[in-house]
């Protein structure tokens, strides 16, 4: 069990016998560095938290579960908000699909040449390329640049799709 789980569970403990209203709540240290809630101190280790007057709202009763909530209220602007008008928000999306349409015929410009270089995992050797492990070190990192423009290429894609 991490420290973090211990200390929610600790405080989530304190917070349903009440003792996290009523009393002082102690973070305790030991020798071996586990961290322990309490509500006495138990030692030299033991530090006060300052809580003021922090409701902590009780665990679910079933793990998972959503607790019900009050239905939230939409956001309203205010009265002097700016706002853009129709025309000029199309125009601003018109640009930012040029932009992405053109990132991507980049970047899938970019990942066809390392894909060429690649040759199916097996790369021409270079010249200074004579001990193994710098070839097998540059393979891997074309590996590596290989992914990492697949998922910016994926990510301009969903991009490009979320525009209205």
């Amino acid at each position: 069990m991490n420290t973090r789980t211990f200390v929610l569970q600790g405080l989530a403990l304190l917070a349903l016998s009440g003792a996290a209203q009523a009393q002082q709540i102690y973070l305790c240290v030991d020798a071996e560095g586990r961290k322990e809630l309490t509500d006495t101190r138990k030692g030299k280790n033991c530090k006060p938290l300052d809580l003021p007057g922090a409701a902590i709202p009780a665990p679910s009763a079933t793990p998972g579960a959503r607790r019900s909530a009050a239905p939230a209220t939409p956001a309203v602007a205010p009265a002097n908000f700016p706002r853009v008008d129709g025309a000029e928000q199309k125009a601003r999306d018109a640009d930012r699909r040029a932009i992405l349409t053109d990132e991507l015929n980049t970047e899938s410009r970019k990942l066809a040449d390392l894909r060429k270089e690649f040759n199916n995992g097996e790369p021409e050797r270079r010249a200074d390329e004579r001990n193994a492990a710098k070839y097998q070190e540059r393979v891997a990192g074309l590996k590596d640049s290989i992914a990492r423009s697949e998922q910016n290429v994926e990510a301009l894609k969903r991009e490009l799709a979320n525009i209205k």
